[in-house]
């Protein structure tokens, strides 16, 4: 079975074109492992401001690095894609990501919580204040004041993210996961609540259980943050 999921990143590319588009490739590819399959190919359409701009070619070459080197990493290689450069898209660049995955149509992996009893993980990366609000800013115009926000921006870490592919699969393969869903905009908030409503099901949260990156980071802030290489599985009791 076949799975393609695209994803724009562009108010974030056009602050941190580097950390922008390689995040925006870490959400992608966390959308179709989130289904239980394997991402195995990037696409990349672009649209950047006039090539005679500086600021432009800056953001073009620091975009496409950071396609490049996350897909790198994870060993996902960027097979193609489409560039345009035009004025009109000066002051806020299109960086979009198509991901392709492979799997097995009776492994496929639904975002819910059905079972009631079954227990909730949150696997991969530890939780920090990157990204707070980031969904929030991605809606928002850019203007010069967005050139201070760059804690919305994400922290790519693509070597977690390498390990969590092959660790989630690992899982599927063996039937152990009910339920799965990336951790995106939103954060924990949407993540768990979204799960819970497909499910018809509700779920109890012990945030003294999360890892951290920083000490002292209030419940709002964890349940909130957007950082990066998060997923969350549901695992029935008695496979725990």
């Amino acid at each position: 079975m076949a799975t393609l999921h695209i994803e724009s990143h562009n108010h974030p590319s056009a602050i941190d074109p580097y950390g922008g588009a390689a995040t925006g490739v870490g959400g992608v590819v966390r959308d179709i492992l989130a289904l239980g399959t394997r991402p195995i190919a990037l696409l990349d359409p672009l649209r950047f401001g006039s090539l005679n701009s500086s600021h432009s070619r800056w953001l073009f070459d620091n975009v496409v690095r950071g396609i490049g080197d996350y897909g790198n990493c994870i060993g996902v290689p960027t097979v193609g894609g489409e560039l345009e450069f035009d004025q009109s898209f000066e002051r806020n660049c299109l960086v979009d990501v198509v991901c392709l995955g492979l799997g097995r149509k009776n492994k496929l992996v639904l975002a819910e919580a059905r079972h009631p009893g079954d227990s909730v993980y949150v696997v991969g990366g530890s939780t920090g204040r990157d990204g707070i609000r980031g969904a929030s800013f991605a809606s928002r115009t850019l203007s010069e004041k967005s050139d201070t926000e760059r804690s919305a921006v994400q922290v790519p870490d693509p070597f977690i993210k390498k390990l969590i592919i092959e660790a989630v699969l690992e899982a599927v393969d063996a039937g152990l996961v009910q339920g799965m869903k990336d951790l995106g905009g939103g954060g924990l908030t949407c993540g768990l609540s979204e799960m819970a409503a497909k499910g018809g099901t509700g779920v109890e949260i012990d945030l003294d259980n999360l890892r951290t990156r920083e000490p002292g980071m209030p419940p709002s802030e964890v349940m909130i943050s957007e950082s990066q290489e998060r997923m969350i599985l549901v695992v029935r009791a008695a496979d725990e």
